[in-house]
């Protein structure tokens, strides 16, 4: 009897699983295009990852640190073999915890691994499986419930069903996002649950669940991005993976999935190749999704504009296609673009000073979003703002990539400048950033983002530096006039900044910081030091004597070069270079990005 119950319920998880994941939802799931999963499903690249000190970094630097590693260094992990002991390992594994940064495909592998059980492809050991997103998990934090009474209130299907045993079967639970948890986790104070039919709050369910007080021989998933990994005990965890996301040939094996015209595919992947900063960042999966879906619109016969070069660019050229795909009902009203990007951008904004990735209804009316106009303002930025109904029919809103949070907060920050919109009334001015809206002049707003970014340990203003200043290029402005009323009469002149710039990285000491600088120049059209690089590389000489050492600014402008030019095109001479311990830590990724060092 208690087997048929139990292969009843496994039926009915199943076949909810099969419908809720075999598609996959680039961008909303409500506007976006539709496609199945394993049409254009691309495998991961998934490593066993580092415990210990959590990386809190931006994650872009992330993102560029790990584009320069060698696969060789790792062994890869199959997303279906995630519970595996790798070699060396001889007991087996209860609670996997899987880092990556946003938009690396840690949601989209627990997708893959769940259909292809629900499907009845792998894992087939396992009698249920149970993914629970944190962002859902959030919305019922307020209620006492007891394990069972969990899994029937977030998986409607099993309500009328009759109860099972957990204990009883091998089971699976997915928690999916812990950097999206607003739980307390409290791991020391908790009260202990032992029982599956005992209540609890949520918090308290999901504490003794990691700790193994509820069913200790259930296997647990946790994914996170890494400045949250810290959340759980090193002594709850069995394993730590990484998502390190798409090598080079899996980025090409997407844009052949991701865009039809094979011929056109082939022409985007080429021209990212000859943007080395553009394919650095293809290495996260959304980054691709959203350059994919600017060149498939660029890169066509009839299109006659300039291709986008630097990330500003491509962003804005993404902003302009997603807010053009809006419903027919909205056509009429030509200035509601500018006013619903504005109050997007006041959210990315204030999400973006907070931290946050994820955000409710409370966060939406504080920028003026009412709860019933959501599904206008992700309808009309279609891919941009994400609205989602959970398992418990709460809503959750979210960007759907950090770096589009970003380059909406930077577009806020420009337009309230251009608009002499400063000391806004309900900016907090204890906030680090509301020195921004002080600023009398363009070069006064760059130069207190530059200074504010570079005193930032962690580089959490790297990227919102590179937009602000990308979308201060009149360039960039005459792009966002066709969707903008015309900013106010500001002078575009960047050449102050540019020199500022210059100057930070000449006294420049801390790599990534100086790295990133080189970025911000790019994103302002100024090569200049990397082309006097250049015509040293070229010449055969480096520019500093054969008696000195290199300082890391010199050494930032040879990586950079090396990291986005087309490949094989320089070579140097490490002995030149390698006369301390700094000096061989500074240029152990420009010898990685080398393919010619004698």
């Amino acid at each position: 009897m208690k087997q048929s119950i139990a292969e009843a319920v496994q039926t009915t998880i199943k076949s909810h699983l099969r419908k809720k994941f075999q598609c996959l939802f680039e961008g909303t799931a409500e506007h976006g295009p539709v496609r199945l999963l394993n049409e254009i499903y691309t495998d991961l690249y998934i490593t066993e990852g580092e415990e210990g000190e959590v990386n809190k970094e931006h994650e872009v630097r992330q993102i560029e640190t790990a584009s320069r590693r060698t696969q060789a260094e790792d062994e890869a992990i199959k997303c279906n073999e995630i519970f595996r002991p790798l070699p060396g390992q001889d007991k087996p594994i209860r609670t996997v915890l899987t880092k990556g940064v946003a938009g690396i495909g840690k949601t989209v592998s627990v997708q893959k691994f769940v259909l292809d059980w629900a499907e009845g492809k792998a894992n087939q050991d396992v009698h249920f499986i149970f993914p629970l997103p944190f962002r859902e998990l959030n919305l019922i934090k307020e209620e006492h419930l007891s394990l069972v009474q969990l899994l029937q209130h977030l998986f409607t299907e099993l309500k009328d069903m009759p109860l099972f045993n957990p204990e009883e079967h091998k089971v699976v639970f997915i928690f999916d996002g812990l950097d999206e948890c607003r739980l307390l986790l409290d791991f020391h104070n908790s009260k202990p649950v032992f029982k599956v039919d005992d209540p609890a709050s949520v918090d308290v369910l999901l504490t003794n669940l990691i700790k193994g007080n509820l069913l200790p021989f259930a296997l647990l998933w946790i994914t996170t991005r890494p400045a949250a990994a810290d959340k759980i005990p090193p002594k709850c965890v069995g394993l730590v993976t990484e998502v390190r996301g798409f090598s080079d040939p899996q980025k090409e094996e997407y844009f052949r999935k991701r865009i039809s015209d094979e011929n056109l595919a082939r022409r985007a992947v080429s021209y990212l190749k000859s943007s080395r900063s553009l394919y650095i960042m293809c290495h996260i999966p959304v980054l691709c999704w959203i350059l994919a879906t600017v060149l498939e619109t660029m890169l066509t016969e009839t299109y006659t504009g300039e291709i986008p070069r630097s990330l500003t660019q491509m962003y804005t050229h993404f902003l302009i296609i997603q807010t053009s795909m809006k419903k027919v009902k909205y056509t009429e009203q030509k200035e509601r673009d500018e006013g619903i990007i504005f109050k997007l951008g006041k959210l990315a904004f204030q999400q973006l000073e907070k931290d946050n990735l994820i955000f409710y209804e409370e966060d939406l009316r504080e920028c003026g979003i009412n709860i019933t106009e959501a599904s206008v303002y992700s309808g009309v930025c279609t891919q941009i703002f994400r609205e989602e109904a959970g398992l418990y029919q709460g809503k959750v809103f979210s960007f759907v990539h950090l770096s589009i949070q970003e380059f909406l907060a930077a577009l806020y920050v420009f337009l309230c400048f251009s608009k002499r919109e400063k000391n806004m009334p309900d900016q907090q001015q204890t906030s680090q950033l509301s020195a921004l809206f002080r600023a009398a002049t363009l070069h006064d707003l760059h130069k207190t983002v530059v200074d504010l970014a570079l005193q930032s340990a962690n580089g959490h203003l790297d990227l919102f530096l590179r937009f602000l200043l990308g979308l201060s290029l009149e360039s960039t402005q005459n792009l966002l006039n066709s969707l903008l009323k015309k900013t106010g009469s500001i002078l575009l002149n960047t050449e102050e900044t540019v020199e500022y710039i210059k100057k930070n990285i000449e006294d420049g000491s801390e790599f990534n910081r100086v790295l990133n600088l080189f970025h911000c120049l790019n994103e302002l059209n100024d090569t200049s030091m990397v082309e006097d690089m250049q015509r040293c590389l070229v010449s055969g000489a480096l520019p500093w004597p054969n008696n000195t050492i290199p300082s890391s600014s010199q050494c930032a402008s040879l990586l950079y070069l090396l990291l986005t030019a087309e490949e094989g095109k320089y070579e140097f001479y490490p002995n030149q270079i390698m006369k301390t311990d700094e000096c061989v830590k500074n240029m152990l990724p420009v010898i990685k990005a080398s393919r010619h060092a004698r």
